[in-house]
C-alpha cells in the first residue's frame, strides 16, 4: 500500500503531541514545576521539547539535502539549540561546542567519548522512517548517519533503526503483532531482543500488563534500550484505542514521558493516521499546522521519488 499524507501527518503530529504532552508529566516535583511555567506559549498552547525540535530539524534538513547530510544536521541542530526546549545535559554540552565552531565529530566525542547510547537519536528516528519509506534498502545507513551526530554507541543507533523500520510498518498499517515481530527480527543485541521478547509475549496474551510493570521490566528511562521497547510496545498495544488512551498509559507509568510519548506518538499517528488524532489537542498544541505542513512537505518528496 502507498502511505498517504494524512499518515505522514498523524506520524509527526502524533511524535509532538506525545512530547509536549507528556513532558508535563516528567521528572520530580521540581522539573513538573519548571514545566508548569515555560511548558506553554505566550498563546497558551502546549510547547513541545527538544524531541520535536530536532525531529523538525531533522525533516528540513532531508528536505533541503536530499538525504541525511550530517554536517548540514548537526549545524542545524546547533542553531535551533534553546535550553528552555529541555535538552539533556550531554546535549546542550555538545550542541553548544558545534554553536561555538567545534565540529561535530570531535564535540560528540569529547562529551561522550564512546558515544552515546540515550534516546536521544531515536525519538527523531521516525522522521528518518517517513523520508526512506518508499527507499527502505537505504534506512539502516540513513538511521545510523542520523544517529551518529549525537549517539554514535551502538546501542543508541540500534535504538533509532528500530523506530525507524518501526515508522515504516506503521506506514504499512501492519498490526501491533507484525509491528513488534518486525522489530524482533531487526533487533541484534541482548538489551533488546530480551525485552521484546517480554513485550510480544505480554500482546499475544492480551495481558492488561499495569504501568508499574511495564516501567520496571520493559523500563522507562533515558537510555535507548530502557526506552525504545517500551515505545514499540505502547504503540502495539494501543493501536486500536484512542490516543488519549496510550498518552493516559505513558504518563502512568512516569520515567522519560516525553521522549515515549513522542516515539509511540509518532507510531500511532502513521498508522491511524491525523484525522483521528485528538482536534482539541492538535488544536492547542504549538506550531502544530507548520508541523503538518512540514509533513505534507515530506510525503510529497517521499512520493515524487517513489
Amino acid at each position: 500500500m502507498t502511505p498517504t499524507e494524512e499518515q505522514y501527518r498523524g506520524a509527526l503530529v502524533g511524535l509532538a503531541l506525545g512530547d509536549a504532552l507528556g513532558a508535563r508529566h516528567e521528572g520530580g516535583p521540581i522539573a513538573r514545576l519548571l514545566w508548569r511555567v515555560i511548558g506553554s506559549t505566550p498563546e497558551g498552547r502546549s510547547r513541545f521539547t527538544d524531541d520535536t525540535q530536532m525531529s523538525l530539524d531533522l525533516a528540513l534538513s532531508l528536505l533541503r539535502c536530499g538525504c541525511v547530510d550530517p554536517d548540514d544536521l548537526a549545524a542545524s541542530f546547533a542553531r535551533s539549540y534553546r535550553w528552555d526546549r529541555g535538552y539533556g545535559r550531554g546535549a546542550a554540552q555538545l550542541l553548544k561546542r558545534v554553536r561555538a565552531g567545534r565540529a561535530w565529530r570531535e564535540a560528540s566525542r569529547s562529551v561522550y567519548p564512546a558515544g552515546s547510547f540515550g534516546n536521544g537519536a531515536a525519538m527523531r528516528a521516525p522522521v528518518v522512517g517517513l523520508f526512506y519509506q518508499a527507499r527502505p534498502e537505504e534506512l539502516p545507513s540513513a538511521a545510523r548517519q542520523a544517529a551518529e551526530v549525537t549517539h554514535a554507541h551502538p546501542l543508541g543507533i540500534e535504538g533509532a533503526l528500530l523506530i525507524a523500520d518501526a515508522t515504516v510498518a506503521a506506514l504499512e498499517r501492519m498490526d501491533g503483532t507484525a509491528l513488534l515481530t518486525r522489530a524482533a527480527r531487526l533487533a541484534t543485541s541482548a538489551e533488546y531482543s530480551t525485552r521484546l521478547a517480554r513485550a510480544r509475549t505480554w500482546l499475544a496474551a492480551q495481558s492488561a500488563v499495569p504501568p508499574r510493570v511495564v516501567r520496571a521490566q520493559l523500563g522507562l528511562g533515558i537510555t535507548a534500550p530502557l526506552s525504545c521497547v517500551t515505545a514499540l510496545y505502547l504503540a502495539a498495544r494501543f493501536l486500536a484505542e484512542p490516543f488519549e488512551s496510550l498518552l493516559a498509559f505513558t504518563a502512568q507509568a512516569g520515567g522519560d514521558v516525553d521522549t515515549v510519548g513522542a516515539m509511540a506518538g509518532a507510531l500511532w499517528g502513521a498508522h491511524n493516521g491525523f484525522a483521528r488524532l485528538p482536534a482539541a489537542l492538535v488544536l492547542n498544541l504549538e506550531d502544530a499546522e507548520r508541523i503538518g505542513e512540514i509533513a505534507g512537505a515530506l510525503h510529497a518528496r517521499v512520493r515524487g521519488s517513489a
